[in-house]
């Protein structure tokens, strides 16, 4: 059994179990007020966390960048707005420091912020996709490695807001920026996970699928704007249909399907505060989504697997998925290290 075979049955297993939170898991209900930082806290995802553990009676630090944003999330019981762009160190800085002096420790960190651009990878901007690795990629690495040593010393959570698309790669024109950054996010939380383990400190990942969000909106005004006369010479049908798409988007005409991310909020929770957080959340509002994400997984798995010196069988493909199974199961141990 070679460990690259191992590790992928790992995350793909770990991905199916996580499809629904464990009923027997509750959140750990305790006197103590844990203290969490969240990025981008402004609105969708991070709002709606920040709104649900404050409202829980923990205390949450709420990254955003506008002062109007931080005004709002000052005026939320159990909240404190940091200014906080995860692209800029002395914001970082600052926000350690002010952390620090406040005497709660810090148990968790939920990085959330995030962007979205649209451009095919052959005639994208070097710029455009430096912006978005600044932001998802080195964003996350920036905020972790700041506040790495509060969350040591509280012996607490990370939790990296990732997405299906870091499971997913291909299938949709023009989202390859994205899929790269989302993939790296899951590498680093996996990573991460490893290495933090030894100190007492636990790592997820949540994947979601489709949720509202403004990062859609966010993405849109900025195609409308930096890339309103840009010209395409293999993709001026794929990138002038989403135009219209976000045209129709910001004046009103075309509304989301999409769900709000309430199940998101209750993932974020049990990773940061259950007695046994699991690695990874995929978190989406149907079983198509959970098919497509999980489907796309295997056919990777069986793509690497394909006509090589060392496949395996179909038989021993599924007696190794049954041994993950039960570890994951809680049934036996592992006999080699991956986590």
């Amino acid at each position: 059994m070679t460990f690259i075979m191992h590790r992928l049955l790992v995350v793909f297993l770990g991905l199916a179990a996580a499809g629904a939170l464990a009923a027997d898991s509750p959140v750990d209900k305790t006197d103590i007020q844990r203290a969490v930082l969240i990025t981008g806290a402004s609105t969708g995802i991070g709002r709606l966390t920040a709104e649900r553990l404050a409202a829980e009676g923990h205390f949450v630090y709420a990254g955003a960048r506008k002062p109007a944003d931080i005004k709002a999330l000052n005026a939320i019981e159990n909240v404190q707005a940091v200014k906080l762009d995860v692209t800029v160190a002395g914001d970082i800085d600052a926000a350690v420091a002010t952390i620090r002096a406040a005497g709660r420790g810090l148990w968790g960190i939920v990085n959330n912020a995030g962007v979205n651009l649209i451009d095919p990878l052959i005639e994208a901007d070097e710029s455009d996709l430096q912006f978005l690795f600044d932001v998802n990629v080195y964003g996350v690495f920036r905020v972790t490695r700041a506040f790495a040593p509060l969350i040591v010393e509280s012996g607490g959570r990370i939790v990296n807001i990732s997405s299906i698309s870091g499971i997913l790669s291909g299938g949709l024109t023009g989202y390859g920026m994205y899929f790269m950054s989302k993939h790296a996010v899951e590498a680093f939380s996996d990573q991460l996970a490893f290495e933090m383990a030894p100190l007492g400190v636990h790592v997820s990942a949540v994947e979601p699928g489709s949720f509202q969000s403004d990062i859609g909106l966010s993405r849109c005004r900025r195609m409308l704007s930096a890339q309103a006369d840009k010209r395409y010479e293999y993709f001026a049908e794929a990138m002038a249909a989403y135009r219209d798409q976000c045209r129709g988007r910001l004046e009103g005409k075309v509304q989301g399907e999409s769900p709000p991310p309430d199940a998101v909020a209750d993932a974020i929770s049990h990773a940061l505060f259950s007695d046994t957080p699991k690695q990874h959340y995929l978190v989406v509002p149907d079983q198509f989504q959970a098919m497509i994400t999980m489907s796309w997984a295997f056919r990777e798995l069986l793509h690497l697997n394909h006509d090589q010196p060392y496949s395996y069988s179909r038989e021993e493909l599924i007696e190794l998925m049954d041994e993950e199974w039960a570890i994951l199961k809680g049934e036996k141990q592992r006999d080699w290290p991956v986590d």
